[in-house]
């Protein structure tokens, strides 16, 4: 085969993930906010890949409908039964009819795989190699296949742990079940296949064999045993969880982000954080988070859906919910909820308010205890806010209104008209005062008792 840098990835999802205990398809399962088919979907794209296989079982056709969510271009095979590894790829193969190139087989269950990992086998088989196999080495071997080496990273064979002899049992390498391979080494060998073992089942390790009696090479690359952590149950999730923050921490810090108590942020797959940004502690990005440079997001924050732009603030104990717009040099301060809201540039919700539907204009104020009325119990309304506008404390903006530039509302105002630029809204009931009558009421009810 010519050197080529061209790549096709078949994707297996076909499992049935009983061990997760859920009626939501094992891959669908998501770490950092995305379903772990879309993690490894993703590394397919950054490995722009030509072709896309995605091999399910007939139990969920919604893995399908998620694959061609990510990536429209992917092809979807169902195998039915399940009969193997090396049957879900045969299942594949009509995909690959016509291309020529790096062929990768990977699991939709191991969403920690790199990029950068896929590189370094894909470079090993435009250098020659038919089959390379990914391995690794765990803290305990336990039940996993040894990738039996010769000189080098030469992979002589693939030893299951149940037919291993005690000198092959000693060996730490163990299989990932990550393979890449020549085009034309799958496609002769993957035939050859048989189930002539125990489980009646047909397994894709058995190529390297097959490769090597045709006069084919396999070699190995290894990788860190947390990149191909497989998940088949909750517990297993949890910890793929772990290992998927601690690298986007790790990624965050070494970017320029300050994380004061790193371990309690939490990131999704998609925020994004510029340099000299600093997060507070037990912070919370939900997806679709987008703080720019010098920001400060502080401790017990949630946001989620929200751009947050340079030199504002955010918190503590606030939560931004989707469509927020936070403008720079703005603050939202402590307890203060804001939903689908464009605040401008300085301005200010310092504590104690809920903004929904709204539009704040630059350097305007709003006091503490202010509510947008944005919903009747059939609509959302929208509020709009001058710039320099100045809303008083426990006030309440009933939409749709706007409050023009400039204007001031009085505090403890239920605000149900537009106000126009520089005025002064006042509406409230007028103050009254009885001298003498809380005196008398507190003898009347104490004799009443007596």
């Amino acid at each position: 085969m010519n050197k080529t840098d061209k790549t096709a990835i078949v994707i297996l999802a076909a499992g049935h993930g009983t061990r997760m205990k859920s009626q939501l398809p094992k891959v669908l399962h998501p770490v950092g906010g995305l379903p772990m088919l879309g993690h490894v979907i993703g590394v397919a794209k950054a490995m722009a890949a030509e072709r896309l296989c995605v091999v399910i079982g007939d139990h969920a056709p919604e893995v399908g409908e998620a694959a061609r969510g990510f990536a429209p271009e992917a092809q979807v095979f169902v195998q039915a039964p399940p009969r193997g590894t090396g049957d879900a790829v045969t299942c594949a193969m009509p995909g690959l009819e016509g291309f020529e190139g790096v062929v990768f087989v990977l699991y939709a269950d191991t969403p920690l795989i790199k990029p950068e990992t896929l590189h370094k086998m894909a470079a090993l088989v435009v250098e020659g190699a038919g089959v390379v196999v990914l391995g690794f080495r765990p803290d305990d071997p336990k039940l996993y296949g040894r990738l039996v080496t010769g000189e080098g990273d030469a992979l002589e064979r693939i030893v299951e742990a149940r037919d291993a002899s005690p000198e092959e049992l000693a060996v730490t390498l163990c299989n990932s079940g990550v393979m890449a391979m020549r085009s034309d080494v799958l496609a002769q060998e993957l035939p050859k296949i048989t189930n002539d073992n125990a489980k009646g089942e047909y397994y894709l390790t058995d190529i390297v064999g097959l490769a090597r009696a045709a006069g084919a090479t396999a070699r190995v690359v290894e990788c860190d045993e947390e990149e191909v952590m497989g998940v088949d149950s909750r517990l297993g999730l949890s910890e793929a969880e772990a290992v998927y923050q601690a690298r986007r921490r790790e990624e965050a810090m070494l970017s320029g982000v300050t994380l004061y108590d790193p371990q309690t942020v939490y990131f999704s797959h998609d925020t994004k954080l510029a340099q000299d940004v600093r997060v507070g502690q037990n912070v919370v990005f939900g997806p679709g988070v987008t703080v720019e440079s010098h920001a400060e997001i502080k401790a017990f924050s949630h946001l989620e859906g929200v751009q947050v732009k340079a030199g504002a603030a955010v918190g503590p104990f606030a939560r931004l919910r989707p469509g927020t717009v936070v403008g720079e040099e703005a603050k939202i301060g402590n307890f203060v909820e804001v939903k689908k809201a464009v605040l401008g540039d300085g301005a200010k919700v310092s504590h104690l308010s809920y903004i929904g539907d709204a539009e704040i204009g630059a350097e305007a104020n709003i006091g503490a205890g202010t509510i947008t009325c944005n919903y009747d119990g059939f609509r959302k309304y929208k509020t709009v806010i001058g710039d320099g506008a100045f809303v008083g404390s426990n006030s309440s903006l009933v939409a749709p209104v706007t409050i023009g530039a400039g204007a001031y509302v009085g505090s403890g105002s239920v605000v149900t008209k537009d106000v126009e630029p520089d005025a002064l809204a006042v509406a409230r009931g007028r103050q009254m005062q009885k001298t003498g009558w809380a005196l008398g009421f507190r003898q009347k009810m104490t004799s009443r008792d007596s």
